[in-house]
């Protein structure tokens, strides 16, 4: 199907605009008119409503669009598992011996089916950009689906950047030439290769998490942590990751994932830790599917406490702050379809986040929030590869709600979806 030259009529949200964009009489952001040349955005320029429409082009009537989506925290390694399991005991811990059990099935054709399966998904909604953890278990031998995911980070290059994290448990850092071996060998897997741990109060150490900062220092590898995904207020991986990161003066990137933990402290330690959190290289991966259906979670007793971390407050700090799916069909998560979408919907009302369209939908298009460069203080879509998501019957007030039908563009032309609803009347 032919390209369009441009997307007329279309509702960007208002954190891609810039301030002096008009306004409607509602107050909402005036609608705009993007122009596609040579698979990417040529302008964005405010919609006229007194010229005729151009051949060439779709109008699309107000209907939003976004850029394409960064899934930022996902586990590709285990997806799609849930089903050949018997029961699995409730909570994270429930969650994890399950999955132990089920590894036993675990062959490179097996990942890679599972693994393929949900990049095609993460495709067909709109996603360019995958980061999937991958279980480490044994410090001298390499998981069976960690070259599988290398191998996949090959085949959909220029479809969907894929990146991998070495999802270790934390006491296998506790010897700092091991912890200097295991950052060895993610550094010698590629560049798109970053260095993780799980951090949780059943594994603590003060040390092992330094070995871990500081041997990802000296192999200058990015890190992506599990933390404090609990409701324990006495955790302390987050406030401790800040500190040392500090201390060792780290030069590269840090996300940190879950951070339940935030939710059950007092709200001055949890500010606080949010205010070093705010003067560090550290950006915030919520995911609130898997952390409502993990956290404070008992056979036959309603949970009480959501799980969810402080999303607003890390906003108001200026943290860095994305939405992810996190785990799809595995015993940590029995839903999910690989679209970050669901996970916004459904910390939109977890979190009572307002306007989630105009505020809140960067929290999925950020992909420079995880990367060493300082992000834009004002994205554009100018320049950028005409990567876009248009949702053909959803509105922006009742955003994600009617969202799944939508029309992919990848370099300006559509590779999912219908976009009959756009042609020129």
């Amino acid at each position: 199907m032919k390209a369009p030259a441009f997307l007329d009529n279309a509702r960007l949200p208002r954190w891609l605009l810039p301030a002096d964009w008009p306004r409607q009489c509602s107050g909402a952001p005036g609608l705009a008119r993007i122009a596609i040349d040579a698979g990417r955005v040529r302008s964005v320029q405010p919609a006229s409503h007194d010229s005729a429409p151009r051949l060439g082009g779709w109008d699309l009537a107000g209907a939003p669009v976004l850029p394409g989506f960064v899934d930022a925290h996902t586990h590709l390694d285990k997806a799609f598992t849930l089903p050949r399991m018997k029961d699995v005991q409730p909570g994270l811990l429930g969650a994890i011996d399950a999955m132990l059990n089920d590894r036993v099935h675990w062959s490179a054709g097996d990942v890679r089916e599972r693994a393929s399966r949900g990049l095609q998904w993460a495709w067909e909604c709109g996603t360019t950009h995958v980061r999937t953890h991958v279980d480490w278990w044994e410090p001298d031998a390499l998981p069976i689906a960690w070259p599988v995911m290398a191998e996949l980070a090959q085949e959909w290059a220029g479809k969907v950047r894929l990146e991998q994290v070495s999802l270790i448990k934390l006491p296998l850092f506790g010897d700092a030439e091991q912890a200097m071996r295991l950052a060895r060998q993610v550094k010698a897997t590629g560049p798109q290769a970053l260095l993780g741990g799980f951090v949780h109060s059943t594994n603590w150490s003060e040390k092992a998490l330094r070995n871990l900062l500081v041997s990802a220092q000296t192999c200058d590898l990015d890190v992506d942590l599990h933390v404090d995904e609990e409701l324990n207020a006495a955790a302390v991986g987050l406030q401790t990751t800040a500190r040392i990161l500090r201390e060792i003066g780290f030069e590269g990137r840090v996300v940190c994932g879950h951070i339940c933990a935030l939710a059950a402290q007092p709200e001055a330690q949890a500010f606080a830790t949010l205010d070093a959190v705010a003067r560090s290289p550290i950006t915030v991966v919520s995911l609130p599917a898997t952390n409502l259906l993990l956290q404070d979670a008992v056979t036959g007793r309603t949970p009480r406490m959501r799980g969810i971390t402080l999303v607003k407050e890390a906003r108001e700090r200026g943290i860095p702050l994305l939405f992810a799916s996190d785990n799809v069909q595995d015993p940590f998560c029995r839903l999910g379809s690989f679209d970050p979408v669901e996970a916004l919907g459904t910390a939109a009302l977890v979190a009572q986040l307002d306007e989630p369209f105009d505020n809140w939908s960067q929290a999925l298009c950020r992909g420079d929030w995880l990367q060493r460069a300082p992000a834009a203080a004002t994205p554009t879509l100018v320049g950028a590869k005409a990567d876009l998501v248009l949702f053909t019957q959803a509105d922006p007030h009742g955003w994600p709600s009617r969202s799944a039908t939508r029309v992919v563009l990848r370099e300006g032309s559509t590779t999912h979806g219908d976009p009959a609803p756009f042609y020129p009347r």
